[in-house]
């Protein structure tokens, strides 16, 4: 099995736990630390990162362009998009609907994908193919995986920040995809000296690197 794919199961099972969090249902409706999103909005939005691995499997990627990780990014319509923009807000009506499911059915159902992944990743060929089955063009289903680790550590944070719980800590090399992810992305955005500074010259650092 590929390395991104251990990280990805690895950051998937902590998410899975956030899943399960006593006092997630009782936040459900509340609004979340994610702006727009309800609770049960973003915790469906964080389980789907889970799910669309499972579908990006069975969907047929026949006829699509195959493009790298940071092309995907160059095409997607939300990065950097306001929030009220066409991509944002079909992003958020659809984690709301799933959300309607209730938490224990959303955690249920991110439970047995990834039981259903462990089973599956480990003789899945190394060349698979295999993106976000809405997505016009697809990836290598690794470079698709490395986009769900991002997605998983950035929204882990802020159902934790949500709940009131602390960050939960991943595994060393997950955690190191998503923030390589992240800092060529930030990069891309305000430019290499930015995030230099940023990182290394607190009394230069720029008020904003965000990647997203």
């Amino acid at each position: 099995m590929t390395g991104v794919r251990t990280r990805f199961l690895h950051t998937a099972e902590v998410a899975a736990g956030l899943l399960a969090e006593p006092d997630l249902a009782d936040a459900w409706d509340e609004q979340s630390a994610l702006e727009a999103f309800t609770v049960g909005g973003l915790a469906a939005h964080l389980a789907s990162q889970i799910t669309t691995a499972a579908e990006a499997l069975e969907a047929d990627h026949t006829g699509k362009e195959v493009i790298g990780l940071y092309d995907h990014y160059d095409r997607a319509a939300w990065l950097a998009a306001d929030i009220a923009g066409e991509a944002n807000t079909r992003i958020r009506d659809r984690s709301e609907q799933a959300a309607e499911a209730g938490p224990a059915a959303v955690a249920a159902e991110a439970d047995r994908t990834l039981a259903d992944l462990r089973r599956r990743l480990p003789d899945l060929g190394a060349e698979a193919i295999g993106g976000n089955p809405a997505w016009p063009y697809t990836t290598s289903y690794d470079h698709f995986l490395t986009t769900r680790i991002m997605e998983l550590v950035v929204h882990a944070d802020d159902l934790a920040v949500s709940l009131g719980i602390a960050t939960p800590e991943f595994d060393e090399d997950a955690f190191a995809a998503a923030a390589a992810v992240l800092t060529r992305l930030s990069a891309r955005r305000h430019g290499q000296s930015a995030l230099v500074r940023a990182l290394a010259r607190a009394e230069r650092a720029p008020v904003d690197i965000t990647a997203l």
